[in-house]
């Protein structure tokens, strides 16, 4: 099969009703790196970029309340700074560029997928489209 690893997928494919920041930018630990009282932050295995995580809130109002909520891992040399909060909003809207999705299958036996994204931005307007959307068309 030619596809293999993570699959490239643009924001709105992931969430085309938007999503929202509910959590704080942190790094992710290697726990086979880490020891007790050290600790050593994951790298991504293809790029060697330090991989940091944020959780969202996905606006898909179909969703149930448990699916709701997802992490996205950001590749950056650099901690990521999220957008700023909008006046009269509870959470921050945020957008993804460079995103890809990786398959695998969850501790309950599900189908789940692991989103790592390159870029985290504030939404641009309406209408504008993003330079990944228009790469994939």
């Amino acid at each position: 099969m030619a596809l293999q690893g993570p699959i490239p997928v643009t924001f709105d494919m992931v969430f085309p009703h938007g999503c929202y920041i509910v959590g704080e930018v942190e790094p992710v630990k290697d726990f086979d790196a880490s020891t007790n009282g050290r600790f050593v932050q994951t790298r991504d295995k293809q790029s060697a970029e330090l991989v940091w995580q944020v959780s969202v809130m996905d606006a898909d109002p179909t969703l149930k309340a448990a699916q709701k909520t997802v992490s996205v891992k950001i590749l950056s040399p650099t901690q990521p700074v999220p957008p700023a909060p909008m006046a009269g909003l509870p959470f921050t809207p945020v957008e993804f560029d460079h995103m890809t999705a990786t398959p695998y299958v969850n501790q309950a036996g599900r189908l789940a997928y692991s989103i790592k994204v390159r870029e985290m931005r504030a939404p641009r307007p309406a209408g504008k489209a993003t330079s990944a959307a228009k790469d994939a068309a």
